[in-house]
């Protein structure tokens, strides 16, 4: 390796230099002091980036009594610090977005950003009394399960029930007076429908 390269040159570090600090030039300027200024304190809420430069034994003392808070009331001390958990960035609730591309499509309509929060008073089929239709994009094993129940995408968590018992009475061999050769179907029903329970459609 050659040691006098320039590419080595730009990623070395060299130890011997130290850190830059700013320095502070001036006069205290607390009120009645002629001392040099040699720190910096800051001015305070909605004034970052500017600071007062004082002494030692001044600048001790405003830190005393300084205080990022000061004049704001409870709550909205509060809402600062929750908001400084996500470094005052706008947040949205999980699995939602601005685009509502969470699952749902709204018929008609554009697509709606609060559909988290409506989709929990819905059943997967969307039926909402007064409202518009709300249709959920269904997976391949959920098609298929509503499928072997014999019910459209639409299906409520009511009319899934309703249809299992009848299917599960129509299959079971106790219902055709121990015949046999509808127990692969009853055993599929009852897959389906445990899996529609599992996705939350029962």
């Amino acid at each position: 390796m050659d040691f006098k390269s320039k590419y080595f040159d730009k990623i070395r570090i060299d130890k011997g230099k130290k850190k830059k600090t700013e320095t502070v030039t001036g006069v205290c300027q607390w009120d009645g002091c002629d001392k040099p200024a040699t720190h910096r304190a800051p001015m305070g809420r909605d004034r970052e980036g500017q600071y007062l430069n004082f002494c030692i034994d001044h600048v001790r003392e405003y830190n005393k009594t300084y205080n990022y808070f000061s004049g704001l009331d409870d709550d909205s001390i509060a809402k600062y610090h929750k908001d400084s958990l996500t470094g005052h960035r706008p947040t949205w609730t999980m699995g939602v977005n601005k685009s509502g591309a969470d699952g749902y499509v709204n018929e008609p309509g554009p697509k709606d950003p609060t559909a988290a929060r409506i989709r929990a008073r819905l059943g997967p089929g969307g039926a909402r009394t007064g409202g518009t239709q709300r249709v959920r994009k269904l997976r391949t094993l959920e098609k298929k399960s509503l499928d072997q129940l014999g019910l459209p995408p639409t299906a409520n968590a009511d009319d899934i029930k309703t249809r299992y018992k009848e299917l599960v009475k129509r299959h079971h061999p106790d219902a055709n007076g121990g015949d046999r050769s509808s127990e692969e179907k009853l055993r599929q029903i009852i897959q389906a429908y445990k899996y529609l329970r599992q996705a939350g459609f029962c």
